[in-house]
């Protein structure tokens, strides 16, 4: 990527940033991080209580890029073909003659939230999981491919988990980051309440076409990386593996299972794409260590003993992180 390339997508990354903020108050970091994963083509995996506006901000997020937005509420008794579409027996009215038709379903779309992805069977959570992954649905053999880009935000509520079916440590890991959003501040909130309740709505300009979207998508990952970061970000992730030498014995009780490849790809990959949002020609730890728990807190499978103390995956990851930066 040359510095023109450079200097054009961090010009419409601030401008993306402002176009946001009209609407959306506080969230930065959340932000960045969806914007990171949009153009890293990952999805987003979003932990928060009901109200902390998930759904206006990838609302907000689809309008400002010009993107395609369906909202799908997971339910107990959703099923497979009610998010990928299903196939109708259609009569055409001049010649009578019958003919299977697909319906596509809400997964047909740029930006998809998936809320309360927990609240629905393993079947349909599959069915999502499965078109996350492969960018394509299969219904009666026939292949349909999806819109490209493809963005899914899933969002779980940490506090209800009665009747919910949590997701399996595999499928997790087909989520680039977790995040997790938190109650704004005073002040935040007080201008929250100013903005919504005022009867005005913001007029927001769409800043990115999907065609620059995926240009942006192509060139990033192009980006050159050093051997030296590369060595570093295995030797972290190794750090979370119990079979690993590396293991440190400051988390050896409270860590059952650590993250696989797929969270050092996600890392190097998200440092690309956060280093040239910023300016950057080349990824450097800084980059690392800004994505690194959203990528990692959903990948390591603690031990009975740190959930009885207390302890969260974000407590153990740092410990790690603050291990390999002293030496």
């Amino acid at each position: 990527m040359n510095p023109e390339q450079l200097q054009l997508i961090h010009s419409d990354y601030q401008k993306i940033r402002a176009e946001i903020g009209k609407v959306i108050v506080g969230q930065d970091e959340i932000i960045d991080q969806l914007i990171i994963a949009l153009f890293a083509r990952g999805h987003c995996l979003l932990v928060g209580v009901p109200g902390l506006a998930k759904t206006l901000l990838i609302q907000t997020l689809g309008k400002v890029l010009e993107l395609d937005f369906n909202r799908v509420q997971f339910t107990p008794d959703l099923m497979p073909g009610d998010i990928t579409g299903t196939e109708i027996l259609d009569i055409d009215p001049e010649t009578s003659s019958r003919r299977f038709k697909f319906i596509k379903g809400p997964l047909f779309a740029n930006l998809i939230l998936a809320d309360e992805i927990n609240r629905t069977p393993p079947k349909t959570q599959s069915a999502l999981l499965e078109a996350m992954q492969e960018k394509q649905i299969t219904v009666s053999g026939q292949r349909y491919i999806l819109p490209d880009p493809f963005f899914v935000m899933a969002t779980q509520n940490p506090i209800e988990q009665e009747g919910t079916y949590p997701l399996p440590e595999a499928q997790l890991d087909r989520f680039m980051f977790s995040l997790h959003l938190n109650y704004p501040t005073e002040e935040q909130e007080r201008e929250v309440i100013r903005r919504t309740t005022s009867g005005r709505t913001e007029t927001l300009s769409g800043i990115l076409s999907r065609e620059k979207i995926l240009a942006y998508q192509k060139q990033i990952p192009e980006t050159p990386v050093s051997d030296w970061l590369i060595d570093r970000v295995v030797r972290l992730v190794n750090m979370t593996r119990t079979e690993s030498p590396f293991f440190p014995d400051s988390v050896k009780t409270y860590i059952r299972w650590g993250a696989g490849p797929r969270a050092s790809q996600a890392l190097i990959l998200a440092a690309k794409v956060r280093a040239a949002l910023s300016g950057k020609l080349v990824p450097d730890w800084d980059d690392i260590e800004y994505v690194y728990k959203p990528i990692l807190r959903h990948r390591i499978i603690l031990t009975f003993s740190a959930e009885a103390e207390g302890i969260s995956p974000d407590d153990l990851l740092e410990t790690i992180l603050k291990e390999l930066n002293s030496k």
